[in-house]
């Protein structure tokens, strides 16, 4: 007999504004109601954003956990409930693939800095050699840009979109190390005058 309450309470369908009230008091057969019946809609907007069903399945669940945690953001006078859960979990497939997409470039930042350092270490020009020294010198920070854009040709733009960066902090960073430069050579020249 219990199970059968249990299976009309399931099928059973909430007003919105029933819903949300119960889902409010964290009323767990709310909350199932709600994810038997918006789920696939909901794992349907993030598998567009993804690609990828493993993925789309963690953010979808994900998704429900924000929904319970946040339910009390929810203000049926900015939208309906459906709208609400969708913009959660269109941004929380938003917020896993910018993860996703940042790490993988520092993934890669990491194996190409790793590369150039010892494609650089075989056979630099002499001179090279010690301008290479010298912006080791530098912070982590500005010499990874001197080498993307110094060495690597990149322009000051792509380098911030890299290394997902804004393009003020880039410019920044790369004046700074400029001016460090410069006053290493100032006092080399000076070393060179005396000899």
């Amino acid at each position: 007999m219990t199970t059968k309450k249990a299976n009309v309470f399931k099928k059973a369908k909430y007003a919105e504004h029933q819903l949300v009230h119960l889902l409010k008091s964290n009323n767990r057969e709310a909350f199932e109601f709600l994810y038997d019946n918006y789920s696939p809609s909901l794992y349907g907007v993030i598998l567009k954003v993804v690609k990828s069903e493993e993925t789309a399945a963690d953010v979808l669940q994900d998704t429900f956990l924000k929904i319970w945690k946040n339910i009390d953001t929810y203000h049926s006078e900015k939208g309906t409930l459906f709208t609400w859960i969708l913009n959660v979990a269109r941004n929380t497939a938003i917020d896993k693939l910018r993860v996703e997409v940042k790490s993988e470039k520092l993934v890669k930042l990491h194996s190409i800095d790793e590369e150039v350092y010892a494609s650089l270490s075989f056979s630099p020009a002499h001179i090279t050699m010690d301008l290479k020294t010298i912006v080791e010198g530098l912070l982590p920070e500005r010499q990874a840009l001197i080498d993307l854009v110094y060495f690597q040709g990149y322009t000051h733009e792509e380098a911030a979109e890299y290394l997902c960066l804004p393009l003020g902090t880039v410019k920044s960073r790369i004046r700074k190390a400029l001016q460090e430069l410069r006053e290493v050579f100032a006092v080399q020249n000076l070393n060179l005058n005396a000899a």
